[in-house]
């Protein structure tokens, strides 16, 4: 049975009532107070009703649980249920199977933030956990998240979140693909973000007088914290990244319906993970038809090509004769 919110809240108001020597409680009287708590905890909650409390004392009672030595005491027509040694309680047992191979999952989760922003206690508290619960034994994992451990640049995602929490002015050394050597420049950081396993980092840059300059993580050489004036920049980055996909966005771009049809063999691939959120669908004999609302741009392009022979661009004519093109230039590349 697996411990959620809900269940361990009544396990804790179980122990509570059993442990209690000054008052004996009937099943009606546990699942009373039970009720209770879950009310006070959630207004909406439905409460229990007599199965699932027998239920949870069998889980009580069982190894897999808490191994509550329960008694049941007949007085009367009345039958009471208390623990056999009132001295016992849950709260005192260390976790069981259930809660150790949960805590484990947790613990696989967490450390695939290790080494991001405000995430570098995840160590200290993983190794704390594991010694403290006896979680030492690691059993193979049995989850996975997309990412690249040895991505360039991964150490400065930490002194960037916190110049821009703390809003602190840098001097960085960057070298970008075009740039034979290293430059310096002044730059104030403003929001973080991360696309297609890479990062960007976007704000204030004095020499360009713009606000929304784009540095990637895997360019930048070096950075130290400047004493001067923070430049804040007054852009709402969750509406800035709306309008696209990806990191770039151009600065006369306007969002335009990008209508895409794609053959029958990838449609359900498109249906099931949206190209943007503003996606719509229509469905067609041979395919599906599908429309976002986005202003064009590097990474829309490179998404589309992705999908080779399998779509078409339908409108607008400027999009589809740019993807056309790098078409045309992709098959001039296998003619020579």
């Amino acid at each position: 049975m697996p411990t959620n919110k809900n269940a361990l809240l009544r396990y804790l108001t179980l122990d509570k009532c059993l442990r209690n020597t000054g008052r004996l409680y009937t099943l009606n009287d546990l699942i009373e107070t039970c009720n209770d708590a879950l009310a006070e905890a959630n207004p909406e909650s439905d409460g229990i009703r007599k199965r699932q409390l027998q239920d949870d004392l069998k889980f009580m009672r069982s190894e897999d649980g808490y191994g509550a030595s329960i008694e049941r005491i007949r007085k009367g027509k009345q039958s009471y249920y208390r623990y056999e040694d009132t001295n016992f309680s849950i709260r005192d047992q260390g976790l069981n199977d259930s809660e150790a191979k949960q805590m484990q999952a947790a613990l696989s989760i967490l450390s695939r933030f290790s080494g991001l922003p405000q995430f570098d206690w995840i160590n200290e508290l993983t190794s704390r956990l594991k010694s403290k619960f006896d979680l030492v034994h690691q059993e193979a994992e049995v989850i996975s998240f997309e990412g690249n451990v040895d991505l360039t640049g991964r150490e400065f995602i930490t002194p960037l979140f916190n110049a821009i929490v703390n809003k602190r002015g840098l001097k960085v050394v960057y070298q970008d693909f075009l740039s034979p050597e290293p430059y310096e420049l002044d730059f104030h950081p403003g929001y973080l973000k991360q696309y297609n396993n890479r990062w960007f980092v976007f704000g204030w840059n004095p020499a360009e007088k713009r606000p929304n300059w784009n540095l990637a993580l895997d360019r930048i050489k070096s950075i130290h914290e400047v004493d001067v004036p923070y430049h804040p920049v007054d852009i709402d980055w969750e509406d800035y990244f709306y309008d696209i996909v990806g990191v770039t966005r151009p600065e006369d771009g306007v969002v335009e319906n990008i209508v895409l049809q794609f053959d029958s063999h990838v449609a359900p691939y498109v249906r099931t993970k949206p190209l943007h959120p503003t996606q719509r669908m229509q469905e067609l004999g041979d395919g599906l038809s599908v429309t976002i609302k986005v202003i064009p741009n590097f990474e829309l392009a490179k998404l589309v090509l992705s999908f080779g022979d399998q779509v078409t661009v339908v409108e607008p004519t400027s999009f589809r004769k740019s993807i056309q093109g790098r078409l045309n230039q992709a098959v001039a590349s296998y003619s020579k």
